[in-house]
């Protein structure tokens, strides 16, 4: 179903309405101007009636309570009563002081709606402000993006194609949890499942993924062209079962399986699966791959997926790498996606190179406590313009915040090994869905 938000201008008569209607009017354009899913009313719901009349028969996504004058609690109780969705409280900055008469008293209102809203037990996002300020306009972006993931999710199929290996439980997903608290629908598939089907296929059955591959990966004729075809028959196996179930994030076991009961890495069909718009984590890491589904919604682009492997307190980075999954469209414009052979393996093809330079980018993890509740973990910097770091596949982020203090306490805060790069400045978003989610946030 399509995302939906409403606009519920609220307040009572008894104000200066003249400066009222100039807000109402102002706020409706800039809330179509960022998403046009809006649904707003034709006039101030300046009584519970009108409020009643427009929201009547609507199931949406994302409410916006805006106090357009002071209202009683009345008001957002009935908001509350009617929908179960989140809610954006929306205070108007007054128009004039001058001396003179109060014209809107949107604050007072505010403090009215928060206080049923806590009574509710309703985990809500705030923004205070006129809708002419910048900072208006880049929160209730935020939220709108937010309940747009959050709508998302409900619709997911997410597939985890075999168990994380040994001491890598930190991936592992359970279905009920997944649904529960994140409305996605988790499927698990052995990986025999895939190779097996991968076996059946011919060299003329793989020609029309070899050439996609060889126009994403440069040097694939270095491999070894039994490798290159085995590849090419796993792209096959994964790409027909990711399309007839509507998958759209994986988690996929690699090693040992995919060396030793096929001869052939999995990694090069994992980074293709990331460029054609399915966010695909390995080492069976689920919960890895919901992070970098969310990452490359918010975004528009793949998340890079890897390891912190290396800290320079001087240059104020982190590290971040793994053997060769990224997407090829990351790479380095002088250098593009080549192909290698796996660092310990020594079996191709996997992915070669460092990934180009992004001016914002978010490292997210969703992670869990030592109690089992989920956490989100957010940090923002650049990507700098570095060459590849190590065999594999890496990228080099210049943290906001103190490198080093980043590291330290992520590691004593216990957080997972993995993470994931979104190319771009999602930290509001991503809080706003953790508030959604009633999801803490531990942001570095």
């Amino acid at each position: 179903m399509d995302f939906e938000y409403l606009y519920i201008p609220i307040g009572v008569p008894t104000f200066h309405l003249e400066s009222a209607g100039a807000e109402f009017e102002k706020s409706i354009h800039l809330l179509h101007e960022l998403d046009d899913a809006v649904k707003v009313p034709d006039e101030m719901l300046l009584s519970i009636d009108k409020l009643n009349a427009f929201t009547e028969g609507k199931n949406p996504d994302l409410v916006i309570v805006q106090n357009i004058t002071f209202a009683n609690g009345a008001y957002i109780a009935e908001v509350l009563r009617r929908f179960d969705c989140p809610v954006l409280l929306w205070t108007l900055r007054e128009p004039v002081i001058d001396g003179g008469r109060l014209r809107l008293n949107s604050l007072t209102g505010a403090f009215s709606a928060a206080n049923v809203l806590h009574s509710f037990n309703r985990p809500f996002e705030y923004v205070f402000g006129a809708p002419t300020e910048d900072e208006v306009k880049h929160k209730i972006a935020a939220t709108i993006r937010a309940a747009r993931v959050k709508k998302a999710m409900k619709s997911l199929n997410i597939l985890q194609v075999g168990h994380t290996p040994q001491g890598f439980g930190f991936g592992r997903a359970m279905d009920m949890e997944m649904m529960t608290v994140f409305g996605a629908t988790l499927n698990s598939i052995e990986a025999r499942e895939l190779i097996d089907k991968a076996k059946t296929f011919t060299d003329e059955d793989v020609q029309s993924c070899l050439n996609d591959a060889k126009g994403r990966i440069r040097n694939l004729d270095s491999i070894k062209e039994k490798n290159v075809l085995d590849f090419a028959r796993l792209y096959r196996a994964y790409d027909e079962y990711v399309k007839a179930n509507h998958i759209g994030a994986l988690s996929s076991r690699c090693w040992p399986d995919f060396f030793t009961a096929f001869g052939t890495p999995v990694c090069s069909v994992l980074a293709i699966l990331n460029d054609l718009g399915v966010a695909a984590a390995c080492e069976a890491d689920t919960y890895g791959a919901l992070t970098m589904y969310i990452s490359q919604f918010l975004t528009g682009k793949p998340a890079f997926f890897g390891d912190p492997v290396s800290m320079d307190e001087g240059e104020n980075t982190v590290t971040f790498w793994h053997c060769g999954t990224a997407a090829c469209s990351l790479a380095r414009e002088d250098t593009g996606a080549c192909a290698g052979l796996h660092c310990n393996r020594k079996i191709g093809p996997t992915l070669e190179f460092g990934c180009r330079a992004e001016e914002r980018v978010t490292i997210f993890r969703i992670g869990k406590k030592a109690d089992g509740t989920f956490r989100f973990f957010i940090s923002e910097g650049r990507a700098l313009d570095k060459p590849q770091q190590f065999l594999g596949t890496s990228i080099v982020i210049q943290t906001d915040g103190d490198a080093k203090d980043t590291v330290y306490s992520a590691v004593k805060a216990g957080w997972e090994p993995h993470f994931a790069v979104a190319m771009g400045g999602i930290a509001n978003e991503l809080e706003a869905l953790a508030n959604m989610l009633g999801i803490e946030v531990e942001k570095f």
